[in-house]
């Protein structure tokens, strides 16, 4: 490492220092602010320069000397009387100096990272705390659910195929499980923070991260009692079918890079042929600032497993199409799935693109319509739904904001090139 090199990396690790420092001086520390941090990742960064020489017993000396230097200051604090509370900053001293190592012996911008996310974790300690504070038990154990299914369940999987037409993988299925819970996790954890004061349009948002099809049903049974937030119901359950769409396309991104560039431009139109007629809805009322009906937590084992399991079945049931019935059995595969689940179909078709090599492969050009048949036959099953639940204006309200995005995905199907 040359001369040059060696002073902007040590520079770096000085910024670190001091932006960690500069939060523990706000924060009043009486332990380390914002001299002592850049001295702890200097002294880190410094003991990794001698690694070549001393080898890795510099950075481990240097490590025992701060904790010692740590618990020193602690001890003569304590017998002055100053008590405090928690290890926090103690911790992160630690951390900072092997951040300030990591820097010189590791990639730099890793190190940014670490330090960055040191800085913002101590300066949100009452935000975070007030997360906690907002967690139930059943919230407690959607996290720990999610940890069994992908750090337990999913590494201990076979990775191969099985069973007819070779495309039902035991690792890919719950693969795709624990993409559709971490996405719907995420969803339900912007709910706990904002959900309780969540106007329609982030009402909206959040009820179609969550489930849109559970929000069309609340709303609409909400209508029955409310006549008069028919409206207002009709715009978030609109907005909350237009996120069904990002949704989607995220799933597309994760599963099949293949398929997106080709899927994106129509499925982004239907998108806002959805979400058009919701915005014209919110025009015409006024800011209100109701929240959404309550969510419940959506992480659970038992919808994981019947998650996967329609998935395994959509899966087989559209490669079984394919191969019996032609591209016409494909459509009905689709209509069928879409009626209550955009998920498992949008997942399985996109893996179908990624298998060229097999026999149930589909092309693109086939699997983004596919999906657009599946979403205009779940937005039929919502209009179905809020006539069926909720009051006649409303029903006639949503019925027309929902017929707009089926005559346009009708005509992306039929008219969109090759």
């Amino acid at each position: 490492m040359d001369q040059t090199e060696t002073f902007r990396l040590l520079g770096v690790s000085l910024v670190l220092g001091l932006l960690v420092g500069l939060q523990r001086e706000y924060a009043d520390s009486p332990l380390a602010g914002l001299r002592t941090f850049p001295l702890v990742t200097l002294l880190g960064s410094l003991a990794a320069l001698l690694v070549d020489v001393a080898g890795g017993w510099a950075i481990a000396a240097g490590l025992l000397a701060l904790a010692a230097v740590v618990g020193v200051s602690n001890e003569i604090r304590s017998r002055a009387g100053e008590h405090g509370v928690g290890i926090t900053t103690e911790v992160a001293i630690l951390v900072m100096f092997l951040v300030g190592a990591y820097v010189i012996l590791g990639h730099w911008v890793v190190a940014v990272a670490v330090g960055v996310a040191v800085a913002v974790l101590l300066q949100f300690k009452v935000e975070l705390h007030g997360i906690v504070d907002r967690l139930g038990d059943a919230d407690v154990r959607a996290v720990m659910t999610f940890a069994l299914i992908s750090g337990i369940v999913l590494p201990v999987l076979p990775d191969q195929t099985f069973g007819p037409f070779d495309v039902l993988n035991p690792f890919e299925i719950w693969l795709m499980v624990v993409l559709i819970v971490g996405i719907t996790l995420a969803g339900y954890a912007c709910y706990k923070l904002f959900g309780a004061r969540a106007g329609l349009l982030l009402g909206g948002v959040l009820g179609g991260a969550i489930s849109s099809t559970a929000t069309v049903a609340s709303y609409s049974r909400r209508t029955r009692a409310q006549p008069d937030v028919a409206r207002a119901s009709v715009v978030v359950i609109g907005i909350a079918s237009a996120v069904v769409f990002v949704r989607v396309l995220v799933e597309i991104a994760a599963v099949s890079p293949k398929l997106l560039p080709v899927a994106a431009a129509p499925l982004a139109i239907l998108g806002l042929a959805t979400l058009a007629p919701a915005l014209l809805a919110f025009a015409r009322v006024r800011r209100d600032p109701q929240p959404i009906p309550e969510q419940k937590n959506p992480t659970e084992l038992k919808a994981a497993l019947v998650f996967a399991a329609i998935y395994a079945a959509v899966t087989f049931a559209l490669a079984a199409a394919k191969h019996w019935l032609g591209p016409q059995g494909l459509y009905v595969v689709a209509v069928l799935s879409g009626l209550t689940d955009m998920d498992a179909i949008t997942l399985s078709t996109s893996r179908l693109v990624e298998h060229a090599e097999s026999e149930s492969a589909l092309a693109p050009e086939v699997a983004w319509r596919l999906i657009a048949v599946a979403a205009m036959s779940n937005l039929v099953f919502k209009g179905i739904m809020a006539a069926a639940i909720g009051n006649r204006r409303f029903a006639g309200m949503a019925a027309g904001a929902f017929a707009v995005p089926v005559l346009v995905g009708v005509g992306l199907v039929l008219a969109w090139p090759e």
